[in-house]
């Protein structure tokens, strides 16, 4: 028998022998659990997990904020469940003195993280978007105005006029650390995303229009289509007119130019001293009505091929509308449209 060293015969629990081949020893040293709380937790501590984070860091951010006893019970704990490459960035409600195991449950689970999910309908005009940011993220509405005006800290494309179009619908997720300009250059960065897939630039090009003009023609279709099926016949529409020379006369424009929502346009309307009022000059409006959505700028860029010269939504709650290339039949759709509106 091979007598045993005296420093590995006292070290008892402290140290492992394990026997090897041909009665040989492989000494494994002292393994050290890592300090770990017990239980739940107490409290409510926020934590904010930073884009790219390790799952070291996560952990040493956790032991910072009291979340957990050590990074390394942490680290064990997602090691263990093959979670390293699953914590998301994003702000966090936990607990201090939470057993690094219930810390990873709840950084795992949806309802732990702190964050508002603003959804922005296509169509919002600019004035409508900033109500429905201001009450859905609990932010001031002149704060919002205020960073819409800055255009280098929004980063809109060159061809914007403003930020009127370029504010794409989508639904977006806002961090409790997030500022108003934040907000908006998240959705100024959406819209390129979308332009570039749609290769709007050359597309636009194609057609004989500069992009401001392709997002014009799309904001239009937006606010006046019904159906997603529609949008590109009245697309075909506004550039049948364009080609005629005659004016678009659409409704949503004079009601733009009024800041107004309605289905009832008067004549009166229609002589609105605006450069937006598409009844009094021919082409298109100086820039976008709205904010559209990709559908629409997909319509302005492959509108369907057609002679149509009018639409009509003749049932706007079923969202009905209507085309021809005879003025008879526009005729007859408006008095269609009149009588829906006599009765609602």
């Amino acid at each position: 028998m091979i007598p045993r060293p005296a420093w590995l015969l006292a070290g008892g629990a402290a140290a492992v022998v394990l026997a090897a081949a041909a009665g040989s020893y492989v000494v494994v040293g002292p393994r050290l659990m890592p300090d770990d709380f017990a239980g739940p937790g107490s409290g409510s501590v926020v934590v904010r997990i930073p884009s790219g984070a390790s799952a070291g860091e996560v952990a040493e951010t956790l032991a910072d904020a009291g979340v957990v006893a050590s990074a390394g019970a942490f680290v064990k704990a997602a090691e263990a469940r093959a979670k390293t490459g699953s914590l998301r960035p994003g702000h966090y409600r936990l607990r201090k003195g939470m057993a690094a195991a219930s810390a990873l449950d709840l950084l795992l689970a949806p309802g732990a993280r702190v964050v508002r999910r603003v959804t922005i309908p296509e169509g919002l005009r600019l004035t409508e978007l900033f109500d429905r940011l201001a009450a859905k993220t609990g932010m001031p509405r002149d704060a919002f105005v205020r960073a819409s005006q800055d255009r280098e800290e929004l980063e809109l494309p060159p061809y914007a006029k403003g930020p009127e179009g370029f504010m794409f619908p989508a639904t977006y997720e806002v961090e409790p650390d997030m500022t108003p300009a934040d907000v908006l250059g998240l959705m100024v960065e959406r819209y390129k995303s979308a332009a570039a897939k749609l290769e709007l630039e050359n597309r636009a090009a194609e057609r004989g229009l500069t992009p401001l003009e392709a997002v014009t023609v799309a904001s239009l279709v937006q606010a006046e289509g019904g159906r997603d099926s529609d949008y590109p016949k009245i697309a075909r529409v506004i550039y049948n007119r364009i080609k005629a020379g005659v004016p678009l006369q659409i409704d949503s424009t004079v009601l733009y130019a009024q800041n107004r929502r309605t289905l009832r346009v008067t004549e009166k309307d229609t002589k609105v001293k605006s450069p937006y009022n598409t009844y009094a000059h021919p082409g298109l409006p100086p820039g976008p009505i709205a904010n559209p959505g990709e559908k629409a700028m997909i319509a302005a860029l492959r509108p369907d091929r057609g002679d149509w010269f009018w639409f009509v939504t003749t049932d706007p709650k079923h969202r009905i509308t209507k085309f021809t290339d005879k003025e008879s039949e526009f005729v007859r759709y408006r008095e269609e449209l009149n009588r829906y509106l006599g009765t609602h």
